[in-house]
């Protein structure tokens, strides 16, 4: 079981990275904001910290359950995430139709067929109003475009990783 993942800036472009794993490295999309610290809702940066992977969803429509010691959920039309600052449910799991600010789970593109949730900015250890929300570890798009604060691979890259990542693996993000 690989215990942490490394991801770090590429030489030349902050917005892409590499991503080192189990004695492999890929490139990897990073935040439009590129990576950085302190971090803020809307910024566009993928933090630099050290978070572990909470939870996991996958597109059942789309794909068999993924072998992963992660709990893997199906994305289904009523999944959401709360990226309003002011909503007690901010930076959380919500069930749509929500009236709040929130990111549709369930895209039309492939960026969610795995989509595996950082505790980035999350209870119990923390839940900072504007600390930045929907930190995630997903399926990029083809040529690697910045995100908007997440960390993404290409699908070979997330079907290499799954089995081979837990519930104790680390992300660490560094410059």
């Amino acid at each position: 079981m690989i215990s942490t993942i490394f991801v770090r800036p590429a030489p030349g472009d902050p917005r892409r990275g590499v991503l080192a794993a189990g004695g492999r490295t890929v490139p990897c999309a990073l935040g439009r904001g590129r990576m950085h610290m302190p971090k803020r809702e809307g910024d566009g940066a993928t933090p630099v910290a050290a978070m572990r992977i909470v939870a996991g969803w996958f597109r059942a429509d789309r794909m068999r359950r993924p072998q992963s010691a992660l709990d893997l959920q199906p994305i289904g039309p009523r999944d959401g995430w709360c990226d309003a600052p002011a909503d007690p449910n901010y930076n959380r799991p919500v069930r749509l139709p929500f009236a709040a600010s929130h990111e549709k789970m369930l895209r039309d593109d492939r960026l969610y067929d795995v989509c595996l949730v950082l505790d980035w900015n999350l209870p119990p250890f923390a839940r900072k109003r504007n600390g930045g929300s929907a930190i995630f570890l997903h399926v990029a798009k083809p040529g690697f475009p910045p995100t908007e604060g997440c960390i993404a691979v290409a699908p070979e890259a997330m079907r290499w990783l799954l089995p081979r990542i837990g519930p104790e693996t680390v992300v660490r993000t560094m410059v």
